[in-house]
């Protein structure tokens, strides 16, 4: 059954965050969004120049109207509007027919651009929401303004400590548990791009779909750093200041557990003349090795192609099956007498990859690549 998620957040007329970064997030991860709008707002890449807060009642009606007709798996909370609407929605969650719902909170205190999203009276009802959150997703400056670390986990909930603010070039995502601390976190170089607008919202969302669809919270997160990642790479430079992020070109990488069929390997005899071929069909070249004999390009629906030429041990087409559960997939099938030649490894490449051969000897390659395979650190 298609998974539903309800978000609870505000509009963002740019189309960058808010309902409109959660809505591209959850229906490019399969789920189905659902909506309460809490606020309208006039918004660019520059900042935010208006807020129109939609009354509490409407904001009830839209849960009620979604939940007692479609049903709810999993529930998005973002920008909430006011004080009032925070506690009125709080309430409304914990009544039996919405309690059972994963709860993603994260709580939009301020915009990208600063402007301010919420007032003090409203953060300060954010603890009723804490309350009922399965994970709370906040930014350090908004981790801060709820009192820290300890503050939060006080409420029972999961915490992920995003480390997009902090100074560096590597961004620390960690998972904190009430009573256990630090359970999980994640590493990763930052992306130079000022096309960040939305990452928050795109983040909790797919989170919430990913605990929808039944996954665990751990690689929830995991799905959902991949794909606020690859949207921050594939952000189409739209706006005179923080632009949206790509959301709607995350495809084909390996997001769900697979397997998924989106790369080949070709042999070629003439490096030059197979890179001027594939070019001239109107595939773009993402990786030119000539020193190694490979290339590799990227089709119009994010599926890759490379050519390998020159030693003999790359003879032959390898079809490549992708799965972001690639340990378990393999384990799984081991475990049926499927035989490998390589078991899972970590490759210089940035690739994990367990490698066999079918009946007929064709060559398979069962991997996980995350952003590597389309945006590896040298693409062209």
């Amino acid at each position: 059954m298609t998974a539903r998620v309800l978000i609870i957040a505000g509009s963002d007329s740019g189309g960058g965050a808010g309902i409109q970064a959660d809505i591209k997030a959850v229906t490019m991860l399969g789920g189905h969004a659902m909506t309460a709008v809490t606020a309208i707002t006039a918004q660019n890449t520059l900042g935010v120049q208006g807020v129109h807060a939609i009354p509490t009642d409407m904001v009830l009606a839209q849960i009620d109207s979604v939940a007692s007709d479609i049903g709810v798996d999993a529930i998005k909370i973002g920008m909430i509007g006011s004080a009032e609407t925070a506690a009125a929605v709080a309430e409304r969650l914990s009544r039996p027919d919405l309690a059972q719902a994963a709860l993603v909170f994260d709580p939009v205190m301020v915009a990208t651009s600063g402007s301010l999203l919420a007032d003090a009276a409203t953060i300060e009802a954010f603890r009723a929401m804490l309350d009922r959150a399965m994970v709370a997703t906040p930014n350090l400056p908004e981790l801060e303004a709820l009192g820290g670390e300890d503050a939060v986990l006080a409420h029972g909930c999961s915490l992920l400590v995003k480390g997009g603010h902090a100074k560096g070039e590597t961004v620390i995502d960690r998972l904190l548990e009430p009573g256990e601390g630090e359970v999980a976190r994640w590493e990763a170089p930052r992306i130079d791009t000022k096309h960040s607008h939305g990452t928050g919202c795109t983040l909790a969302s797919a989170i919430a779909c990913g605990l929808a669809q039944g996954m665990p919270l751990e690689p929830a997160i995991a799905r959902a750093r991949d794909f606020v990642r690859l949207a921050l790479l594939d952000a189409p430079g739209l706006g005179q200041g923080h632009g949206p992020m790509g959301q709607q070109m995350v495809r084909n990488d390996g997001l769900f557990t697979g397997p998924a069929l989106n790369q080949f390997t070709l042999p070629a005899s003439d490096y030059a003349a197979s890179v001027a071929f594939y070019k001239q069909l109107g595939l773009t070249q993402i990786v030119d090795s000539p020193g190694n004999g490979y290339a590799r390009f990227e089709a119009a629906n994010g599926v890759t192609l490379s050519i390998h030429a020159g030693d003999g041990g790359a003879g032959g087409t390898t079809a490549y099956l992708e799965s972001g559960a690639l340990d378990a997939w393999v384990a799984y099938l081991a475990r049926r007498g499927v035989q490998f030649e390589q078991m899972p490894k970590d490759e210089d490449w940035g690739w994990r990859e367990a490698r066999l051969t079918d009946p007929a000897g064709n060559r398979l390659c069962l991997y996980q690549a995350g952003e590597y395979r389309r945006y590896p650190p040298w693409r062209l």
